[in-house]
């Protein structure tokens, strides 16, 4: 397993704040019609449960944003990625579709309203630190272009940052050379719910992405 430790100074700002980290070895695929029923099941329950003037008070999204405010980062223009996957659906939007790692990890953040990261293990550190982004510090979001990252929370190795509850660099994302992947669940409301979306996780690359070695652990 990764090394991941969580800064003392974002621990200082949400001492709430846990990470569950699941590693495995896995074979990505671009399109997997089981998995995207699944998909389509979590979008009708979302539908059917929330309403777009609701989201920014569902508790572990309300949570993340007082922690973005704290850092003085605005959490409307650097919005989650489970709130923007969430407010995509509720728009009548069509999820974007990429390859069975990147599908899964949407379809946890879509049912659990966690923020989660997927990373090519092969362009990432052994030993990944969760801290406060540095002044000035910026890198490519994926789709996004140039991200500020500056006082959000951030994972870096010793190359430097490259992801975020915002969006993830480009330095780490999934492609269909992958072969071992980090998969991070970010939780800013304590432990409450991750080991189960940790085992979720799991179910899910077995069944679509047939992952070996499979090993997690959740990080205070």
């Amino acid at each position: 397993m990764i090394n991941i430790t969580i800064s003392s100074e974002l621990k200082a700002v949400c001492p709430m704040l846990t990470l569950g980290c699941i590693t495995a070895e896995v074979e990505v695929q671009d399109y997997i019609p089981e998995l995207w029923k699944e998909i389509e099941r979590t979008c009708i329950k979302i539908k059917d449960t929330y309403e777009l003037r609701d989201i920014s008070q569902l508790p572990r999204i309300r949570d993340a944003r007082k922690v973005y405010r704290t850092l003085g980062k605005d959490p409307t223009r650097y919005r989650l990625s489970s709130e923007s996957l969430v407010r995509r659906i509720l728009k009548g939007q069509n999820l974007y579709q990429v390859n069975n790692i990147v599908d899964i990890n949407n379809l946890i953040s879509l049912s659990s309203l966690f923020s989660l990261g997927s990373y090519d293990r092969a362009r990432i550190g052994d030993k990944i630190n969760c801290c406060i982004g540095k002044a000035d510090e910026k890198y490519i979001g994926i789709g996004r272009g140039v991200l500020n990252i500056e006082n959000l929370p951030v994972l870096a190795d010793e190359v430097g940052s490259f992801g975020s509850p915002t969006s993830d660099s480009e330095r780490g994302m999934i492609t269909d050379q992958v072969k071992n992947i980090l998969m991070n669940i970010i939780s800013f409301s304590g432990d409450d719910g991750v080991e189960e979306n940790l085992d979720y996780a799991k179910r899910l690359l077995e069944t679509y992405a047939k992952a070996k070695r499979v090993e997690y652990r959740i990080v205070h």
